[in-house]
Order: structure tokens, then C-alpha cells, then sequence
């Protein structure tokens, strides 16, 4: 283990992070709040921390499978120790865990909450707050790649590891110019809705921070019913770039470059439209008679699937008040989850796509042992290390599932409350059913169980692996 290559790292990331801060320092000048000052001397501290660890030349630099993955781990628990600190400084959240847990769920795009009235919070904390979802979103290494080199040419492990999805393809042939790329489609498509909320009546604050958490998939609100406060047309609006948002941003890619044809033979993209499509109509059709009319009722429908299966985690209502048949779709949701590729947490439709067509295949084998059959996606053969790697990711998805549910039981909680709980902190979504629905938070339980989901949320954004390898003994051994 190269511990000065994963070090020069974390310096990277804090000196970043201390900039990060300047954001809601310059918010709360605007709105002459004294919180801002919090914000500052946290981030010059940040700063000047990571230069000093930063100093010192990294010899012979060059990023490993296993120095990725740890400094990914590492930076992004880093990331949130010192994100969570005004939070306490400024007394809007004095328990440092729930500072903890507030921070790491913004910077995972999560959206769960432990406040119960987020209109208490200061325009500064709420810029924050908002502001580590977009961070957060297409990842902080990804982010720093595209102004620094970092480590060379070989950072394509750093993305590797931070990257959602079963595999990580170069959009150019050069690692940073391909974060720089992902970054550019990222900042334009949030211009762009930050613009028309502007356009169709939302404050310039409501918009920023809505953006934020629409682009990245996160889900903090600014007021305590969420979305629902607003205009049916800014509601439309935020739908609609949740759903571009939980897209593969190949696709963008595609049309940057003038290859329209090919984001339609991309087949994840054409299921993830199909999905919304099917379960937008069912719902609206299934909640037909606790609306006043068909289009509020398709309006709240395609909103919330569109905010589920992105794992944004906006409501425009209390949807645990809906029909079961309607929330179990919502839940179905949850697991699936948006593209890889994207800013959308979940397991991804690749991955169900690959398990899909390889149950057809293994009950071929049963009957024909001899058979040779390969499975495509896109045109093009699923190699055996794929087809294992989402094997086993799946066997180890739904064991942390399972014992997390299992440990924050000792709150006792109801079933449904744990395990949507659970749920929606793995897949980095927000909100659950029954007691952390949409118009409740997740304040009550202990610090032990926030500690376990604290864990679900680090391991859904970072897909498990770079995380879990942090425990192996044998990751630790120098070379």
C-alpha cells in the first residue's frame, strides 16, 4: 500500500473541500447571517491542512487498483468529517452525529434527513447543505480530476472506483479530459434548469439549491413539504431533469458529438424509459380517485417515479397515503434504480439487465449442459468477470440489506419503517414508508442505527466494494 500516494490524495480533497466552503460563506454575506463566518474558517482550515499535507512531492506516483479504491473510501469519509463540522459550530445541528449523518447523506445524494422544520436552518446551511448533493452527485474525485492530473495516467483507477455502474468506459482516450467532459454536460444541464425555474417564477435560492439537488440526484428540500409547495409547472420542470439526470451521460456524450443513433441502441437507456413510462401510467391510474382530476394524478405519479427511480427523493406529496399496490411499485423502484453511469444511485438497470438475461441462460444450461450461449447487451458479449462481479455484488447487496435492517431493529421500529429505512439509504434515496415517509425524517432513531445507515449510504454511492475492502487486513500490508 502506497500510503503517500493515498495521502497526497486526501490533501487534494480537503483543499478542495475548503474551497467547496466558500459557496455558503458567499450565501451568507448576501443574507447578512453570522453562520457564514463557520463556513469560512472551517474551509481555511481545510485549506491550509491540505496544502501542508499536499507539501510533500509524491515519489514514483502511480494509483493501483487497491490505492483507488482506498483513497475513493477514505476521501469521501473524509469529505464528510469535516463537511459535518459548522453544522455544529453554528448550533442549527448541536449533536455531531446528526451533523454526521446530515453531511454524509448530502454528499451520497441520499436526501434522509434527521431535521424536523429544515425552514430553521440558515440560508447559509441550506446552501450547504444543497450544495454537497452537487458535489456529491458525479463524484469529488471525478470533480478534482478535471482541474488537476492528480497522479498521471493512471487515475482511470480513481474513477473506476467512484464511478457508478458495473463498468466504466473512457469517453476519451485521456482519463482527465474525460472527467473534464462528464463535468461540462453536468454543469450545463444544471444552468440550464437553474434558468428556467428563474424563467417560470422560483427565487434565485430556491432555484440554486433545487438544482442542486435535482442535478445530483440528492433530494434536500428548502421547506418542509419538499416540493410541494410549488407551481404544477416548476414541479413539471424538476421531473423532467430528474429523469435526464438518472440517464447515462454517454448519452449526452453521443450528442455533443453528433451520434443521435447510437443513444437508441443503447439498451439500459430504452428499458429506463420503458420503466418510467409503465410505472408512471399505473400509478396515476391507480391513484385516479385521490385527485381531482387524471392530470394532477399523472402529474404526482411520473413526479414520484421520476424522483424514485432516480433516487432524487423529491415529493409532491405524501405518497405513503397511496394505494399498497402503488407504493410497492415505489419500492420496486428503489432497488432498481437509475442508469449507470449517471448521478442516480440504486442498483443500477445494467445490472438487472444482466441478471435478466443470464436466468434464461442458466435454465438453458439445466437442460442443455453442453450448450454455448452468450449473453449481449448493446450488440456486445457480457464477459464472464462481469456476469460474476454482479453476482456477487447482488449476493453481498442483499446481505447488507438484510443484517442493517436486522441492526437498527433494536430501535423497535416497525418492520416496513427499518427496512424502507435501510432501502432507501443503500440505493441513496431519501425517503422511505410508515415512519421515515416523505413528510417525516429519520431523527428518532439511535446514534447506533445512524451509524449503520450512515454505513448503507457511503456503501450504496461508492457500490460496496471500496468500502468494504477498508476491513480486509490484508489491504494494509505495505509493499
Amino acid at each position: 500500500m502506497k500510503y503517500s500516494t493515498i495521502g497526497y490524495i486526501l490533501g487534494q480533497v480537503l483543499k478542495f473541500e475548503g474551497i467547496f466552503m466558500l459557496l455558503p460563506f458567499l450565501t451568507g454575506m448576501i443574507y447578512h447571517e453570522n453562520e457564514a463566518y463557520s463556513y469560512l474558517i472551517i474551509g481555511i482550515i481545510c485549506f491550509v491542512l491540505g496544502c501542508l499535507i499536499t507539501l510533500k512531492k509524491v515519489k514514483h506516483p502511480q494509483i493501483f487498483n487497491r490505492e483507488g479504491f482506498v483513497a475513493v473510501a477514505l476521501s469521501w469519509i473524509v469529505l464528510s468529517i469535516f463537511g459535518a463540522i459548522p453544522f455544529v459550530i453554528t448550533g442549527e445541528i448541536p449533536s455531531y452525529v446528526d451533523a454526521l449523518f446530515e453531511t454524509i447523506s448530502g454528499f451520497t445524494t441520499t436526501g434522509a434527513s434527521i431535521l424536523s422544520n429544515v425552514e430553521a436552518l440558515s440560508h447559509t446551511s441550506l446552501m450547504w447543505r444543497s450544495f454537497t448533493h452537487w458535489v456529491g452527485g458525479m463524484g469529488v474525485l471525478v470533480f478534482i480530476m478535471s482541474f488537476l492530473p492528480l497522479m498521471g495516467g493512471s487515475t482511470i483507477n480513481l474513477m473506476k472506483a467512484e464511478s457508478p455502474g458495473p463498468s466504466v468506459s473512457r469517453l476519451v482516450p485521456h482519463v482527465k479530459d474525460t472527467a473534464k467532459i462528464l463535468y461540462r454536460i453536468y454543469l450545463v444541464i444544471t444552468i440550464i434548469e437553474i434558468v428556467l425555474l428563474c424563467i417560470f417564477g422560483m427565487p434565485m435560492f430556491d432555484s440554486l439549491t433545487l438544482t442542486f439537488g435535482t442535478v445530483g440526484t440528492g433530494g434536500f428540500g428548502i421547506h418542509n413539504d419538499s416540493i410541494a409547495g410549488y407551481s404544477p409547472v416548476l414541479q413539471n420542470i424538476i421531473t423532467v431533469f430528474m429523469i435526464l439526470s438518472g440517464v447515462n451521460y454517454v448519452a449526452y456524450f453521443y450528442i455533443m458529438t453528433k451520434q443521435l443513433k447510437e443513444i437508441f441502441k443503447v439498451e439500459e437507456i430504452r428499458v429506463y424509459f420503458g420503466i418510467i413510462l409503465g410505472a408512471g401510467t399505473f400509478i396515476a391510474l391507480n391513484i385516479r380517485s385521490l385527485y381531482g382530476s387524471l392530470g394532477e394524478a399523472f402529474r404526482h405519479a411520473f413526479f414520484q417515479v421520476g424522483s424514485i427511480i432516480t433516487t432524487c427523493g423529491y415529493a409532491t406529496t405524501d405518497f405513503d397515503l397511496w394505494p399498497e399496490t402503488s407504493k410497492m411499485i415505489l419500492v420496486l423502484l428503489m432497488f432498481i434504480g437509475a442508469c449507470a453511469g449517471s448521478t442516480g444511485g440504486g442498483f443500477k438497470i445494467s445490472r438487472l439487465l444482466i441478471l435478466c438475461k443470464a436466468i434464461p441462460k442458466q435454465l438453458s444450461l439445466v437442460i442443455h449442459p453442453r450448450e454455448v450461449k452468450v449473453i449481449r447487451m448493446d450488440g456486445k458479449p457480457i464477459d464472464h468477470n462481469t456476469l460474476r462481479s454482479t453476482n456477487v455484488y447482488l449476493a453481498i447487496y442483499f446481505f447488507i440489506l438484510l443484517v442493517s435492517t436486522l441492526l437498527i431493529s433494536v430501535d423497535n421500529f416497525n418492520l416496513t419503517t427499518n427496512f424502507t429505512a435501510v432501502a432507501s439509504t443503500l440505493n441513496n434515496i431519501g425517503p422511505g414508508l410508515d415512519g421515515v415517509g416523505p413528510t417525516r425524517n429519520f431523527g428518532m432513531y439511535s446514534d447506533f442505527s445512524k451509524f449503520v445507515l450512515m454505513f448503507d449510504m457511503l456503501a450504496g454511492r461508492l457500490e460496496l466494494y471500496p468500502l468494504l475492502i477498508l476491513f480486509m487486513p490484508s489491504l494494509w500490508r505495505r509493499k
